[in-house]
C-alpha cells in the first residue's frame, strides 16, 4: 500500500541542514576569524567576504594584506538558502590554504556529509583549473621577457661579486633575468636578481618541478643540480662536461631531482647541496640527501677546508672563500 506523503513541515524537520545558528552575521564573523587562524590575510577582509557572498559556487581572487595587487588569494563559497556552508580559501603565494564549515562535521548525518565532499571536490576541481590558467598566463609573460632580454654582462656587478661567468642568463636593465623551465624546455616563470644580489621570483609564476639551466650540453652524461644560479655558475665552471640544473631552493631539489632521473635515466645524477651548518636540521643538506635517494642519485656538498668560516655553506661560497686565499 501506497505510503501518504509526509505534510511539508515534517519534511522539513527531518532534513538537518548545516548548523546555521547566529544567522548571517554569525557567519561572517566566523568566516573573517577563521581566515588569519589559518594564515590567509586579505587586502581588504570586508571587500573579500562580500565577494564570497555575491558569488555562490563562483571562484573569486582578490589581493593580500602583503601584497594587494597580486590576485593570489582566492576563495569559493557554496550557499544554502542565502547563508554560507562552506568557504574554502587559499593564497597561491604562501600556499596557505583554508577549509571552513557551518556547524561541526562530526554531528552531520551521511547525506551531508556527501553533499559536504562533493562541494569540496568540486572546488577543489575549479581551483585546479583556475591556477593551471594562472600559471599559462604568467607563462606567456616570463617568455616574452626572457626574448626581449640581452645575453648578461660578464660585468654584472652580482655576476662580479660572485665571481662567476653569466653563462646562459639574461639582462635586462640593471637585472639579470633567469627563465624557469620544465623538462620539455617550456618557459614557466622567472627569477630576476639585481646587482646588489637581491632575489624575485615572477609573482603568481609555476615554480615547483620546474628549474633554471645554467649551463650544460643538451644530451648530459652528468647532471649537476643545485639550489641557486650562482652555485649552480660555479659547478659549471668546475664541471664544464656537465649539465648543470638550479632548482631555485631546497624545497624544490627533489621533484627536479626525480624529474632529471626520469629524462636522463643513465646519466650519473649528482644533487649538489648547500651545507647550512648553522641551520638547526642543516636543511639545505638534509634536502638534497633526500633528493639524491628519491632520485637514485648521488650526493654531494662542498669539503671545507678547517679554516673555512662557519657561516660559509654553498659551493659558490667555497670558491670565493678560496680565491680569496691565493
Amino acid at each position: 500500500m501506497k505510503k501518504a506523503p509526509a505534510p511539508e513541515g515534517a519534511r522539513h524537520q527531518t532534513r538537518r541542514q548545516y548548523s546555521t545558528a547566529g544567522g548571517y552575521s554569525a557567519l561572517q564573523e566566523s568566516i573573517r576569524a577563521a581566515l588569519p587562524e589559518n594564515g590567509i590575510e586579505p587586502a581588504n577582509v570586508d571587500e573579500f567576504l562580500s565577494l564570497l557572498a555575491d558569488s555562490d559556487s563562483q571562484f573569486v581572487r582578490t589581493g593580500t594584506a602583503s601584497k594587494p595587487r597580486s590576485k593570489n588569494l582566492w576563495g569559493i563559497a557554496y550557499h544554502d538558502r542565502g547563508l554560507p556552508v562552506v568557504v574554502i580559501a587559499g593564497d597561491w603565494a604562501t600556499g596557505a590554504e583554508m577549509k571552513w564549515v557551518a556547524g561541526n562535521v562530526d554531528t552531520m548525518t551521511p547525506a551531508e556529509r556527501r553533499a559536504l565532499k562533493c562541494r569540496m571536490a568540486e572546488a577543489k576541481q575549479v581551483r585546479e583549473e583556475e591556477q593551471a590558467r594562472q600559471w599559462e598566463v604568467r607563462a606567456a609573460a616570463a617568455v616574452r621577457r626572457w626574448q626581449s632580454a640581452q645575453p648578461a654582462d660578464p660585468q654584472h656587478l652580482y655576476l662580479q661579486s660572485r665571481g662567476t661567468d653569466p653563462h646562459r642568463a639574461r639582462q635586462q636593465g640593471s637585472e639579470l633575468v633567469l627563465l624557469l623551465v620544465d623538462f620539455n624546455g617550456k618557459g614557466w616563470s622567472l627569477q630576476t636578481i639585481d646587482e646588489a644580489g637581491n632575489k624575485r621570483l615572477m609573482a603568481g609564476g609555476k615554480k615547483a618541478g620546474n628549474f633554471i639551466v645554467v649551463d650544460g650540453p643538451d644530451y648530459p652524461a652528468r647532471v649537476l643540480i643545485c639550489e641557486g644560479f650562482s652555485t649552480g655558475c660555479t659547478l659549471a665552471e668546475i664541471d664544464p662536461a656537465a649539465l648543470v640544473l638550479a632548482a631555485v631552493d631546497c624545497g624544490n631539489l627533489q621533484t627536479v631531482a626525480t624529474g632529471a632521473r626520469n629524462r636522463w635515466p643513465d646519466a650519473d645524477l649528482i644533487v649538489c647541496g648547500d651545507d647550512d651548518r648553522q641551520t638547526p636540521g642543516n636543511p639545505g643538506a638534509a634536502a638534497a640527501r633526500a633528493a639524491a635517494l628519491a632520485a637514485g642519485a648521488r650526493f654531494a656538498l662542498p669539503d671545507w677546508p678547517p679554516a673555512a668560516p662557519l657561516n660559509l655553506s654553498d659551493f659558490n661560497d667555497l670558491h670565493q672563500w678560496q680565491r680569496g686565499q691565493q
